[in-house]
């Protein structure tokens, strides 16, 4: 089982990290050499034994950081015995997890004069007393002080996770107007006794030479003296931790020139201090200082900076250095985190932005998202890149798409999907036969077949691959074969650069926190080339023991990460979260995902509503762009409505335009093609499916894709679509399972879609309403759905209230949506809703629920409430809807107009309709 890594970083030293590309599949820090052994280490000089332990401090925490890897050690001695790393690097080790397991995190393995440090991702473990204050990176040291009795003591990384957890907290608080920002203490304020003569000293100009001050060292009170040399580097040394530590707690005194023990002022000699040049250092160091904050203020550190006379007989002899620090609003760090992370191809210090976000990055807590949604993957306990993943209640959780997909089986080996295996042995002579050879030696495990891996991961497909197979096995590493016709130039740098993509997505993407490694291996099927894997490169061949797949529970757990990995997309909850947020494709979607496009190249997808048909096209779009290596520009999107158009556009994976667009402009570029939303189509401006069919079929030798989206239950017109005769739609998929509403507001699309199906507009082909009786409707999620008759005013009433309230309950602008049903009714709506809204903004002053301005669904990704029509915002949706006053042009359509209104809603829907 060898090694196969795709970057090696080389650090020639600590602060000049350097990237160099090799055939390998994980990702290898190279550190140089290091002195390993503890009687080696002990005969080092302490300036060398320090670097080298940075070297490979650094290193580990950049792996940790980003999901794992290996450190290359060259031994600095020339024995090849293997010997142990030394106890100060096992320490520095310790420390940086804050375990004394290590064996969790590291293993190692000696080869010659190479040692091998072997890093698995870090990640805090599942949820629980003991661990929920882990922090979710690893770093040396946090760079945050507090005072604890007369001690300036670090901030443990735990310690500095509740800090910052307190301070946000608090800010918080003060910001929604419950508590009074006066609340902060001032030290000049304080009432403490031990407080009142420092302040009264640090007032005076003059001490004496001897004097005995009248306080002890105390919580806010810091005595030290001048070093003997270099005094301005001195000072400038202890600066930042005792400023950290004061305006991190309740502020404090620090006085440089007075003994700790004696209390007694000695001051510095006056030819031996240069006044301004110490008030210059001093002052930059402080305001260098990095600071975070929570609020809104972003203000400086306060301090005030003094130099008293210290006077013999009343003569000058020397100064003291006097510092008074105030208390901070937020966090102040002594200097930057000592924390790392792999990032492009550089081993790169944190910001403490950075960290600071890192370390706090919690679950999102979007209003109705626990009670909507289930929790896959937790930032609590995931690995540091992972996002949070979360399933919609009633879908599959990954365990049950896990089982329906990737099966462990209780014996033996699994070749699945089964109609793919047998599909590439019926095409490939031999093929079967490779492949099972190279099965003979496991003897459990599932082998997961993809015409190319590489797509499946979002990389470009790799002309000359028969196929790729993922072995999941017991008692083995992972196992990515590629199995090429005949020797390829680059097939060896795809199977390693496939291997090394699928490992980084398990774990950061999938969540998975066990050990992992995936062994690239390449087969070849011709006659003429020597069949046989990767083996032999690199100079490792093994990875530890401990990096296999021990159990059916290890198996399942990867797989189930496998899952995240193949059927994650970016969740429309991520514009109102701020973060991004992964849902899952359920296992109907998940199949027409994975359609071979070259055997698909046109294809109908009726879907009902919220089965997730635009979802479906924007992963359709991505994956064309793989398979058939073309730029973005290549691939077009039609859709009807401008808002929808610029939806998909700020998406950036196609050049997306509308019908009308699409009719008057000729397309030079595109070469493949996705419709949704087609049965809102027209042919008013010609036959747009016949240009759509000739521009995707124009090279007979590179047919493009032609995917049509449609859903005749929401037309909204009784013009001819232009789509084909239902017969001729072919071939045709169907999406049954509707997964956008909330419970109320789908047993009333319901309700509608039966009232469509028994009484049809002319034009929806009746063997398509037939789809109804296949529909499956997920359960569990809560909402609000009514039906109101107001007059208008009473409308406008409850649109303002009914926002307010629901803006009270934690949602956003964003999420909010009134929809009428003409341009004109927009008009007379808009501005008595601004009003209206301005009104209870005024009624509730205590609140920041300030006026808010309405704009159209074209700026559907601002946080703005949309203001628009039905018809325009078809294809978009929103937690909550407000449908004003619905009616339609032609009364044959009215019931799929409210289907349409209703659809658009993911939590709450009100219809209002005027009495």
């Amino acid at each position: 089982m060898s090694l196969k890594w795709l970057f090696v970083l080389k650090m020639e030293t600590p602060n000049s990290p350097l990237l160099v590309e090799s055939s390998y599949a994980d990702l290898v820090i190279s550190v140089g050499k290091v002195t390993v052994g503890e009687g080696h280490r002990k005969k080092l000089r302490k300036t060398q034994r320090d670097q080298e332990k940075e070297k490979v401090v650094q290193a580990a925490c950049a792996l940790l950081n980003s999901g794992g890897g290996v450190i290359l050690m060259e031994k600095a001695s020339n024995e090849g015995h293997p010997v142990e790393m030394g106890l100060d690097l096992e320490e520095s080790l310790r420390t940086l997890i804050e375990s004394s397991d290590l064996p969790a995190f590291f293993d190692t393995k000696q080869q010659g004069r190479c040692f091998y440090l072997f890093v698995k991702s870090w990640s805090p473990g599942p949820s629980s007393e003991d661990n929920s204050t882990k922090p979710r990176i690893c770093s040396l040291v946090s760079s945050l002080y507090r005072r604890s009795g007369t001690s300036v003591l670090p901030m443990k990384l735990g310690e500095a996770f509740n800090f910052l957890k307190k301070k946000k907290k608090e800010q918080k608080t003060i910001l929604l107007g419950k508590e009074p920002s006066s609340k902060i203490p001032m030290v000049s304020k304080q009432n403490s006794q031990c407080l009142n003569p420092a302040y009264q000293t640090f007032q005076r100009d003059r001490l004496e030479h001897g004097e005995i001050l009248p306080f002890p060292e105390s919580q806010y009170v810091e005595f030290k003296q001048f070093s003997t040399k270099h005094i301005q580097e001195y000072v400038k040394s202890i600066i930042p931790e005792y400023v950290s530590a004061f305006a991190n707690g309740e502020g404090g005194f620090l006085f440089i020139g007075v003994d700790d023990k004696s209390k007694r002022v000695l001051g510095c000699a006056q030819e031996n201090f240069n006044l301004n040049s110490l008030r210059k250092k001093i002052e930059d160091a402080i305001n260098k200082l990095p600071c975070v904050h929570f609020c809104r203020s972003q203000c400086q550190i306060t301090f005030k900076l003094k130099f008293p006379q210290v006077l013999v007989d009343g003569e000058l002899c020397g100064y003291v250095c006097a510092l008074r620090v105030e208390p901070f609003c937020c966090a102040v760090f002594s200097e930057a985190p000592k924390s790392w992370m792999v990032k492009g191809k550089q081993v790169c210090r944190l910001t403490t932005e950075q960290w600071v976000d890192m370390v706090m990055d919690r679950d999102p807590g979007l209003p109705g998202l626990c009670e909507d949604f289930e929790l896959q993957v937790s930032l609590s306990s995931g690995p540091p890149l992972s996002r949070p993943v979360y399933s919609k209640k009633g879908l599959e959780h990954k365990e049950d798409l896990q089982q329906l997909l990737f099966p462990v089986p209780s014996e033996g080996l699994r070749y699945t999907p089964e109609p793919l295996w047998q599909e590439l042995s019926s095409e490939h002579e031999g093929l079967e036969g490779l492949i099972r050879r190279q099965m003979h030696p496991f003897s459990r495990g599932t082998l997961i077949l993809s015409r190319s891996w590489a797509v499946d991961l979002d990389l470009p497909e790799r002309q000359g691959v028969i196929c790729d197979a993922l072995l999941v096995a017991l008692d083995s590493t992972p196992v990515l074969y590629t199995i090429l016709g005949e020797r390829h130039a680059d097939g060896r740098s795809y199977c390693t650069h496939t291997a090394f993509t699928l490992k980084d997505k398990l774990v950061n993407m999938g969540g998975y926190t066990g050990k992992l490694y995936v062994r690239p291996t390449v087969l070849y099927l011709s006659s003429e080339s020597s069949s046989g894997s990767l083996e032999g490169w690199g100079s490792l061949t093994e990875y530890p023991e401990s990096y296999h797949l021990a159990d059916t529970q290890q198996m399942e757990a990867l797989l189930q990460s496998l899952v995240i990995v193949l059927l994650s997309f970016r969740s429309l909850l991520s514009d109102q979260a701020g973060c991004e947020i992964l849902n899952l494709l359920t296992a109907q979607q998940h199949e027409i995902v994975s359609k071979n496009l070259r055997k698909t190249r046109e294809l109908f997808i009726h879907g009902l509503p919220g089965t997730g048909k635009t979802v479906i096209a924007m992963k359709i779009m991505e994956k064309i762009k793989n398979v058939f290596g073309c730029k973005e520009r290549a691939i077009l999107y039609v859709c009807e409505n401008q808002p929808l158009r610029d939806f998909i556009r700020n998406k950036h994976i196609c050049h997306a335009v509308t019908r009308k667009t699409f009719m008057s402009t000729y397309f030079k570029e595109i070469e493949h093609i996705v419709i949704d939303e087609a049965q809102n189509f027209r042919t008013e401006d010609g036959q747009w499916y016949m240009k759509a069919k000739a521009i995707t079929h124009e090279r007979k030798d590179h047919l493009g894709i032609l995917w049509i989206f449609l859903d005749y239950f929401q037309t909204t017109h009784m013009d001819i679509s232009g789509l084909p005769r239902l017969q001729d739609q072919y071939p045709r998929e169907e999406l049954t399972r509707v997964v956008r509403n909330a419970d109320p507001i789908a047993k009333y699309l319901q309700q509608k879609m039966q009232e469509v199906r028994e009484n049809p507009p002319r034009n929806i082909p009746p063997g398509f309403l037939q789809i109804l009786s296949e529909a499956e409707w997920t359960q569990g999620v809560s909402g609000d759905f009514e039906v109101k008759y107001l007059n208008l005013e009473q409308m406008v009433d409850f649109i303002s209230e009914k926002c307010q309230f629901l803006l009270r309950q934690g949602y956003s602008h964003k999420d909010i949506a009134v929809l009428c049903s003409t341009a004109s009714d927009i008009k007379t709506y808009q501005s008595k809703l601004e009003i209206a809204m301005r009104e209870q903004s005024f009624q509730h002053p205590e609140e920041s629920l300030l006026f808010v301005q309405f704009v159209n669904a074209s700026d559907v990704m601002e946080d703005h409430i949309v203001l628009d029509s039905v018809r325009r915002f078809s294809g978009l949706e929103r937690n909550i809807v407000f449908g004003v006053n619905p009616r339609a042009a032609e009364p044959a359509v009215f019931q799929n107009l409210l289907l349409c209104l209703a659809s658009r809603a993911r939590k709450h829907l009100y219809i209002l309709m005027l009495n």
